[in-house]
C-alpha cells in the first residue's frame, strides 16, 4: 500500500497575479529555477531548494499509482493565466502542498471548485473550492453520490 494522493487542478488566475506568485509556480511546474532566478530547463530533481523543497507539479509522463498521464501548464490568456495540473502526491507533501494551493485559491480568476485530492486507493474525491480567495476542501461522501446517481435516468 502506497501513501500517494491523485491531484488535479484546472483554473485561471488574474492577471493582477504578482510576477513572484507566477516565478513560484513556475518552479513547481518545473519550468523555471526559483523564484527571481529565471527559466533554466532544468530536470525538476535539479530545482530543489536549500531546504530541501521540491517541484510539486513538474512530474510528466505516465502515472505510476492514480493511472492515466502527470501533467503540468500554465499558459497567458487574453484574460490572465490558465493552469492545469494532475500529478501524484506522497503524503509526506501535503504540508508542501497547503500553502500552494492556498496561494492558488487567492488569486483564482472565479470562484467554485479549482481541483480536487484523493487518496489513490479512494474513488471518492475530497474538492478544492476557492471562495473569496480562500482555500476550502469539501469532502465528499460515498452515500451522497450513490444518492445522486440513483437519481438520475438510465
Amino acid at each position: 500500500m502506497g501513501d500517494m494522493y491523485a491531484l488535479d487542478l484546472a483554473l485561471n488566475l488574474r492577471a493582477t497575479v504578482p510576477s513572484a506568485v507566477l516565478d513560484e509556480l513556475r518552479w513547481h511546474l518545473g519550468t523555471a529555477s526559483g523564484p527571481g532566478e529565471g527559466t533554466t530547463g532544468a530536470p525538476a530533481e535539479e530545482l530543489a531548494g536549500p531546504d530541501d523543497a521540491f517541484p510539486l507539479l513538474a512530474e510528466r509522463g505516465p502515472a505510476w499509482r492514480i493511472g492515466g498521464l502527470l501533467v503540468g501548464e500554465l499558459h497567458r490568456t487574453d484574460c490572465g493565466w490558465a493552469l492545469t495540473a494532475r500529478q501524484e502526491v506522497h503524503a509526506e507533501c501535503l504540508s508542501d502542498l497547503d500553502p500552494l494551493l492556498e496561494q492558488l485559491a487567492r488569486h483564482s480568476s472565479a470562484e467554485g471548485v479549482i481541483g480536487q485530492i484523493r487518496f489513490y486507493e479512494d474513488h471518492v474525491p475530497e474538492l478544492l473550492i476557492s471562495e473569496s480567495g480562500t482555500l476550502v476542501r469539501m469532502a465528499l461522501e460515498p452515500d451522497e453520490v450513490r444518492a445522486v446517481q440513483a437519481h438520475q435516468p438510465r
